[in-house]
């Protein structure tokens, strides 16, 4: 009867009433503007839980320069937004796609549809983070809005258990999941505009919170020079133009010679070391 009361009680600001009703009466420009009044109180609920983001940034550091990972685990809204981030970090950092890595329950194929009772296992996400191998700096991050979802519960504590770095993201206040982690960050955005649906504020304030820490991770492990990209992936003409205007920023060079420079080394990073070691 305890645990039961435990896990209803701290659902109640995720799951609770919006603070809105009768949304299907209102006119579209109310409805926007009171999606974008909730909207504002993300980032003031992020501040909040900046403390914890850098003493967390600070021990992800260390361990990524050891060689560890950077794993996130959720399921449905939160699993998508880590795969999110971790997709993007090679092509803007130019590190390689095993350094951050997200994992969703029910595998990849629950990136566009859900799978059935895939966040019910709380045995699936350790066997997903070991199909990548083991290194002892590895570090696990589980994202769940609810902060009671069994595959991400399960799969940080096996990793706790055996001595990994562990923290998470969620948006209720003292939930199982951060009861299982080194860092428990909990960004309360209150009710989402419509009940329940956790895609709306909760995904914006974990979506703030992944780009803080990948970003200034990468940050600190060199991966940008000056407030500039420049170890970024050209794959596309955009990028390419984007990295001849840094290294003729960096350089002096005209576009052309630039872009010929960038061409030749494959990265804004390369292309100015060359330049200035001839």
């Amino acid at each position: 009867m305890q645990a039961s009361h435990f896990i209803t009680r701290k659902m109640n600001t995720t799951e609770s009433n919006s603070l809105y009703n009768n949304l299907e009466k209102l006119d579209i420009a109310t409805l926007l503007m009171n999606i974008n009044q909730e909207d504002h109180k993300v980032a003031v609920a992020v501040e909040k839980a900046l403390p914890l983001i850098i003493a967390l940034v600070e021990q992800i550091v260390p361990r990524m320069e050891q060689g560890g990972r950077l794993f996130y685990i959720g399921a449905g809204t939160s699993g998508r937004l880590g795969i999110l981030d971790a997709s993007e970090c090679p092509p803007t950092f130019g590190v390689s796609y095993d350094r951050v890595i997200g994992i969703i329950a029910g595998g990849d194929k629950a990136i566009r549809k859900a799978v059935e009772n895939a966040e019910d296992d709380q045995n699936q996400a350790w066997k997903d983070i070991c199909a990548y191998g083991f290194h002892a700096s590895d570090i696990v991050i589980g994202i769940a809005a609810s902060g009671t979802t069994p595959y991400v519960i399960g799969g940080v504590k096996q990793a706790k258990g055996i001595n990994l770095l562990t923290a998470c993201i969620t948006c209720n206040a003292d939930t199982p999941l951060a009861h299982e982690v080194d860092f428990p960050i909990e960004v309360i955005v209150g009710p989402e505009f419509v009940t329940g649906s956790t895609r709306m504020k909760a995904g914006t304030a974990q979506k703030l919170v992944l780009n803080m820490i990948s970003t200034s991770v990468m940050i600190k492990l060199g991966r940008v020079k000056g407030n500039k990209m420049v170890d970024m992936q050209l794959s596309n003409e955009k990028l390419v133009k984007r990295g001849t205007r840094m290294i003729a920023e960096a350089t002096g060079l005209k576009e052309e010679e630039s872009k010929n420079l960038l061409l030749k080394h494959g990265s804004v990073r390369a292309a100015i070391k060359a330049f200035y070691q001839k």
